[in-house]
C-alpha cells in the first residue's frame, strides 16, 4: 500500500493522504533523545524537516527546542502515527517518545 507524505507550510505540518495530520507547536516529550542533558526533554516542536515511511508507520524528524534548558536540536526519527487498514492513526502526543 502506497502512503502519501509530505509536509506542508514550510514544515509546519506534516501532511499524509491530503489530511493534515500534526502540527508545529506541539510539546513531545522525548526519552533517549540526544537533544540536551535532561533525561527526558520537553521538545517544542518549531518544524519538520524530513518524513518518511516505515512499514505503516509514519515518522519525522523535526527541529525545535527544550523548554526546560532552551537547548535547540533536531530529533531522530520520531513514529507520528500508524496506517490502519482503512485510516490513519496518530500517535498520543502527550506520551514519552524516543526518536531512532
Amino acid at each position: 500500500m502506497a502512503i502519501a507524505v509530505r509536509t506542508l507550510d514550510e514544515g509546519a505540518w506534516v501532511n499524509v493522504e491530503n489530511t493534515r495530520i500534526v502540527g508545529v507547536s506541539n510539546v513531545w516529550k522525548l526519552a533517549r533523545h540526544g537533544i540536551c542533558d535532561c533525561d527526558v526533554s520537553f521538545f517544542v516542536v518549531e518544524v519538520f524537516t524530513d518524513v518518511g515511511v516505515d512499514g505503516r508507520w509514519v515518522e519525522a524528524r523535526t527541529g525545535g527546542q527544550c523548554i526546560g534548558c532552551g537547548e535547540h536540536g533536531t530529533t531522530g526519527w520520531l513514529q507520528i502515527g500508524k496506517m490502519g487498514e482503512d485510516s490513519f492513526r496518530p500517535v498520543e502526543v502527550e506520551g514519552v517518545h524516543s526518536p531512532r
